[in-house]
């Protein structure tokens, strides 16, 4: 892990690219935390599903009535195999489709999960290096209690995420590729159906692949989504800042939303190997989006948080 120091920055942006739920940007004040350098990976959670048995919410029967909280009223209950257990999983066309239905590249795949990512004929071998994804947000906290840490807040993560810099497009500057380098693993080419790995992958890259960021952090742009602890609100940036400058926050509670929500979705901070700039440039610090806390997909993963132990209070 590393220490990243106690400090004040804007967090959002009303910038090039930024979506409305990025905006308004405001001042925020952190103590001082801990913060892993580089997202779990499939080897630490191997080792926690040996110690502790735990099985992830991808590998368990699906809740039909938890399930249709998350569908238009009245969608009919799908057949019995339709509700094996499964997760999401990145299916590219081979030609352009249209960019308003998710469906044209996600496909629900039953016994995809942790260590099948692609579904049953996948696996895991040799990639002991790369970030673990297919794991929900409650895998992801069960994880971080049995190591001892906890998800960060999304303002630590962004914080962490601009490694110092404030007020940049990115985390390591304005531009995506550097003297001829990308700078994180994103989607080149034509998304969602041409991947061009002009950065040198088509899909997730092991861990560390890229430049570090000021506070020596590794991809806290593309690669993988991070779960945060936070709770999701659109609006809650426009809530944050009729508040003032914001001392540790850590997002909405329950009763905050405008609206209450037919799922419960946490925060998910920093893009993923299939962002693109025709689509989202969410590996910027500033992208933010809601996911329901009970699903995984493909390009969603983790890192952990830790407090300082004993908190210095006095330092911000």
């Amino acid at each position: 892990m590393k220490r990243i120091p106690a400090g004040r920055f804007t967090m959002g942006s009303e910038g090039p690219g930024a979506l409305p739920n990025e905006g308004p940007a405001h001042p925020v004040e952190l103590h001082a935390f801990f913060l892993d350098v580089h997202d779990v990976t499939n080897a630490e959670f191997r080792a926690f599903v040996a110690a502790t048995n735990y099985v992830t919410t991808a590998e368990r029967p699906v809740d039909w009535e938890e399930l249709k909280m998350q569908l238009p009223p009245g969608t009919p209950k799908p057949p019995g195999e339709k509700l094996a257990p499964g997760s999401l999983v990145f299916t590219p066309p081979d030609h352009a489709v249209g960019l308003d239905q998710l469906a044209n590249w996600w496909t629900w795949t039953a016994g995809a999960c942790w260590n099948h990512p692609r579904g049953p004929k996948s696996d895991v071998d040799g990639k002991d290096d790369h970030p673990v994804v297919q794991v929900s947000w409650d895998d992801a906290v069960a994880y971080a209690k049995w190591a001892g840490k906890r998800l960060p807040t999304e303002a630590e993560w962004e914080y962490a995420a601009r490694g110092g810099r404030d007020g940049t497009r990115f985390s390591w500057g304005d531009e995506l590729v550097v003297d001829g380098r990308y700078m994180a693993n994103t989607f080149t080419g034509d998304f969602p159906w041409r991947d061009t790995a002009a950065d040198g992958f088509a899909g997730a890259s092991p861990v560390g692949t890229f430049p570090p960021n000021g506070f020596g952090l590794q991809d806290m742009g593309g690669n993988v989504w991070n779960w945060c602890s936070d709770l999701y609100a659109a609006e809650n940036h426009a809530v944050a800042k009729a508040r003032g400058v914001c001392c540790d926050p850590a997002g909405p509670a329950k009763g905050d939303f405008a609206e209450p929500a037919r799922a419960v979705e946490h925060v998910i901070k920093g893009g993923s190997f299939l962002c693109s700039p025709v689509y989202c440039e969410s590996y910027r610090p500033s992208a933010r989006r809601g996911t329901p806390s009970d699903t995984g997909s493909e390009h969603v993963g983790f890192r952990c948080a830790k407090d300082l132990d004993p908190p210095d209070r006095k330092e911000r």
